[in-house]
């Protein structure tokens, strides 16, 4: 190992110790009032039974905490916690949760106070599970997944920058303002985690050329049909237009799984390519489609399972109040299936175009040797 390394995993270790000592210490930081549980006792539990005979029991938990920020800082505070045992909106807490909460009064004949539980702190176990993905990242990737770790955190900031821009001028084009997000999410995470060379090029223009010919598909698609069968009634609390919230969303989705088969498919041509400078082309795009026809099935079924899992919760509350099935899965997927279908419909057009693309950058290369 050389200095720079040591050097590097030495900061780094600083970096992780310091960040979790500073979120278990960061309480002063916080205007609402902070209690650290030091005692909980089980008071009393109840039977419930619903309309569909489903049995659920709901437990009543007295909670003694102290206060760690604000006036009453040191001054103990007694709280009450109601939870089911299903836990849908509330949760069992234990000795050493941090808890956020509104302080009422002082007891009757007590200096304590009693308060109200608004939220749980949990910044500290973000944090672990941050460090946890950046560690893995440095550790399978190094270098690299360095470059990725900067890269995901320069695109956030650009998304949240972009997001405030429409927020801040609802008269410019959401769908506008994603289109220049996309472009600069595209060349900076595939120029930092790939560098500046003919692969990174071509990864590049597949990636823009996937992204833009599903999304007018899409489009075009939802004109014809009218929209029929999309339920926006998620986005009913938005004060903006639905559809053009959706397809900005379609656009910024669908980004990822396109831009993750441009790299697959630029990198599999040119790694063939250096392995042999005089493979014919005829050889490259049968090894290149047989590549992509490989990476082609699992992609989509990611996208599928990624943006179905967070319906999962919907569907069972629907199906479980006794919903027909075809209302509950109308009500609930129509909008992540055409996220899902919009995504392969990229990532199938990505194949060709990013074999192509690769292709035309290998014999630009040849030309100069």
């Amino acid at each position: 190992m050389t200095h720079k390394q040591i050097l590097f995993y030495t900061i780094l270790a600083l970096c992780f110790i310091s960040s979790i000592l500073f979120v278990n210490h960061d309480y002063s930081f916080y205007d609402r009032p902070i209690a650290k549980v030091i005692k909980t006792n089980l008071e009393d539990t109840t039977e419930i039974t619903d309309t569909y005979n489903n049995e659920d029991y709901l437990f009543t938990q007295h909670i003694v905490a102290i206060l760690k920020n604000g006036k009453e800082k040191g001054q103990l505070i007694h709280l009450t916690n109601e939870y089911s045992s299903s836990g849908a909106y509330d949760q069992e807490y234990h000795v050493g949760n941090d808890l956020f909460v509104t302080i009422q009064s002082n007891t009757a004949g007590s200096t304590d106070l009693s308060g109200t539980i608004t939220d749980v702190k949990r910044d500290k176990y973000v944090l672990l599970i941050a460090w946890i993905f950046i560690f893995t990242l440095l550790i399978v990737g190094k270098r690299q997944g360095l470059f990725s770790i900067i890269s995901l955190i320069v695109n956030a900031l650009l998304l949240s920058f972009a997001l405030d821009i429409y927020v801040n001028n609802p008269n410019i084009s959401l769908l506008l303002i994603c289109g220049v997000s996309v472009l600069l999410f595209t060349i900076i995470s595939l120029l930092l985690i790939s560098g500046f060379n003919e692969k990174t090029y071509a990864a590049i223009v597949a990636t823009l050329l996937g992204t833009f010919m599903s999304l007018l598909i899409t489009y075009f698609v939802m004109r014809a049909t009218s929209e029929n069968g999309l339920r926006y009634e998620e986005m009913q609390f938005l004060t903006r237009p639905y559809q053009m919230v959706f397809m900005a969303g379609l656009f910024i989705g669908s980004l990822g799984a396109v831009m993750d088969v441009a790299i697959t498919m630029s990198s599999s041509i040119f790694a063939l390519y250096e392995k042999n400078n005089n493979i014919p082309v005829k050889a490259l795009k049968t090894s290149g489609m047989d590549i992509g026809k490989d990476v082609m099935g699992t992609i989509t079924s990611i996208l599928f399972f990624a943006y179905i899992s967070g319906s999962i919760p919907m569907l069972i509350l629907y199906l479980k109040n006794a919903s027909p099935l075809g209302f509950t899965l109308s009500m609930n997927l129509s909008l992540e299936l055409a996220r899902a279908l919009a995504g392969g419909i990229g990532v199938v057009l990505t194949i060709p175009i990013g074999l192509y693309t690769s292709i035309f950058f290998v014999n630009r290369k040849r030309a100069r040797l």
